[in-house]
């Protein structure tokens, strides 16, 4: 066990014993994220649905099918070292009126202590409003089909020198809810995606494995 991961077991474990978690922590249900220090590549959602609050799996339903289908990856590697998933809130907020509910706020703190353990990572992508917001003010202010939009045309901005800071990628939520929305808006699946799966396929192998990671490379030969 690394130090890293060291850390992240004391970050579970002071998540697990806050009042807040109390109800999730009696049911055995666990902070669902995934962490391999050594990814290229950090999903941040809203928070775990009902599905995956029951598996335990980060994005394990449906908007995780279509999101690896968006990435152009498959299941071995979206679960595997490359990427790294950390929600907004790591258990399953509960049903409001709308939907499901938001992310509690003071869970921003244990996502933001997770993903400092994460130095390898060059492209995080935002996943809804709540993600797109923590991560970017500026264009959380602006209406969601004018963000995704300004990112549809391909320029030098996406091709950062090597350490340089993470490439932020603002995503609607591949949630069968928001269909609809990306059915009117087809540059999103002609432009937004294609460019999408370039950042991802020159961060990882076809194997899954970190690109430039050659103590990687050597463990999985």
């Amino acid at each position: 066990m690394t130090e890293n991961d060291s850390a992240v077991q004391a970050i579970i474990t002071e998540i697990e014993h806050l009042p807040e978690n109390k109800s999730y922590t009696e049911r055995g249900i666990p902070p669902i994220f995934q962490f391999h220090q050594e990814a290229k590549i950090l999903l941040v959602g809203q928070a775990p649905g009902r599905k995956v609050e029951e598996s335990g799996i980060p994005f394990h339903d449906l908007s995780g099918k279509r999101l690896m289908e968006w990435m152009g990856i498959s299941e071995a590697i979206f679960y595997g070292k490359s990427i790294a998933i950390v929600p907004m809130d790591l258990y399953y907020p509960g049903k409001g009126k709308g939907g499901d509910l938001p992310p509690r706020s003071f869970m921003r703190n244990y996502h933001d202590k997770i993903v400092a353990l994460l130095p390898k990572v060059e492209l995080r992508i935002l996943i809804g409003k709540y993600a797109i917001s923590h991560y970017n003010q500026k264009g959380a202010k602006l209406p969601l089909k004018e963000l995704l939009y300004s990112y549809a045309v391909e320029d030098e901005a996406f091709s950062p020198e090597i350490g340089s800071s993470p490439i932020d990628f603002p995503l609607v939520h591949p949630s069968p809810l928001n269909y609809g929305w990306i059915k009117k808006n087809p540059w999103f699946m002609e432009k937004n995606i294609p460019l999408l799966q370039r950042l991802v396929k020159e961060r990882i192998s076809e194997r899954g494995i970190p690109k430039g990671d050659a103590s990687i490379l050597s463990e999985n030969s």
